[in-house]
């Protein structure tokens, strides 16, 4: 099921700071990660994804590094920095507690 533009707009940028939490990974790994993860659900396109990565490095959220593939192709690498890893914590905990409150409501299944 693919996730309404407005609700990803607000998952999206969790979504990668946590892929990118587990390993550094170049912009179509990310694209490929984030299509094949929860059904689709938070697919975005390359024009999507890499303007967040922009935002996200411009915050000092994540950082980039270029590497020449053996293919002869450069690939920009992004990981996590310290204070991306902060915010990553963060965002978790508010998301949390939306979803908590979401199961209050009804809207989500308790576990």
């Amino acid at each position: 099921m693919r996730v309404e533009r407005e609700l990803l707009r607000g998952s999206g940028p969790l979504a990668v700071l946590q892929l990118l939490a587990r390993r550094e990974m170049y912009g179509y790994e990310l694209v490929d990660a984030l299509g094949t993860i929860a059904d689709g659900a938070l697919s975005m396109g390359q024009s999507t994804l890499y303007p967040l990565l922009y935002n996200l490095e411009a915050k000092g959220l994540i950082s980039s590094r270029v590497e020449e593939a053996e293919s002869g192709r450069t690939r920009r690498y992004y990981s996590l920095t310290k204070a991306g890893r902060s915010e990553l914590a963060a965002q978790r905990k508010q998301w949390r507690s939306l979803a908590e409150a979401m199961r209050t409501l009804g809207i989500l299944e308790s576990t």
